[in-house]
């Protein structure tokens, strides 16, 4: 299938699992800081790191230094609470992406019920506004959860892509098309009532295009897999070769 048009398309980079390395002996190496210094030299576009409440990877003092020592944007994936609120308003990122969170999971199994929480995300997303950062909401690929997203004035949706993952993992065509297809109507659903459209989770070399092509989506937001694949490849090899692949799928290539 060829792409639908030369729109640019971003590439964030999430440099968490570098941290995840570090704190799996202690100590300072590898430093996640230095981590986005070569990612950005690479062609990133962005660099995403989410600090969760029981700080398991990224810490504090990694977004500060994130914000002091790196040129690109940073976006701050967080959940909903005071505290997070707090650290946002020292450092301030130049984006944050509201995403779910349960202390027991490997990694973001799902999006926000956005839905179901307006009365409690509208208010946060207006003080993020206040405090200079622009809310992103991470969000499943449902219609009713971006109308109710548009709502809360987030200007940004992130389409979580993990069914669209876990369909490929099981090597699952007819879900595969599925998930995809879902994906693709929520991006110009979300387009088309005025909000910008980025997405991720679970995005390799192997299922990345077709959702590069969606031409509605401005932004990938790729971590895992590329700190995993640096292993074999190195990691500035690794994003520069995801950026390939994007771009590549948005100015006549195929996939």
């Amino acid at each position: 299938m060829s792409s639908a048009g030369t729109k640019p398309i971003r590439l964030g980079v999430n440099i968490d699992h570098v941290a995840t390395i570090r704190n799996a002996r202690g100590g300072h190496h590898p430093d996640p800081v230095r981590a986005a210094q070569l990612v950005a030299t690479a062609g990133a576009d962005s660099i995403t790191a989410h600090l969760r409440e029981d700080r398991r990877h990224i810490i504090d003092d990694d977004m500060r230094r994130l914000k002091e020592e790196i040129d690109l944007p940073l976006n701050f994936e967080m959940a909903a609470t005071a505290e997070m609120l707090q650290l946002v308003s020292e450092v301030q990122p130049h984006a944050c992406c509201l995403v779910p969170e349960n202390r027991n999971e490997r990694t973001t199994e799902g999006g926000l019920d956005v839905a179901g929480q307006h009365n409690f995300i509208a208010p946060f997303v207006r003080e993020l506004s206040d405090i200079g950062a622009r809310a992103s909401l991470f969000v499943d690929p449902e219609k009713r959860q971006i109308e109710a997203a548009k709502l809360t004035g987030a200007p940004v949706i992130e389409i979580h892509t993990g069914a669209y993952y876990e369909a490929a993992t099981a090597t699952e065509p007819a879900r595969i098309a599925a998930e995809f297809e879902k994906i693709k109507a929520a991006a110009e659903f979300a387009d088309s009532i005025g909000l910008e459209v980025h997405a991720g989770h679970g995005l390799t070399f192997h299922n990345v295009q077709p959702v590069a092509a969606i031409p509605q989506i401005a932004e990938l937001n790729i971590g895992h897999f590329l700190v995993g694949e640096s292993v074999f490849m190195g990691l500035a090899e690794a994003v520069k070769e995801m950026k390939r692949l994007m771009q590549d799928v948005r100015t006549g290539g195929h996939y």
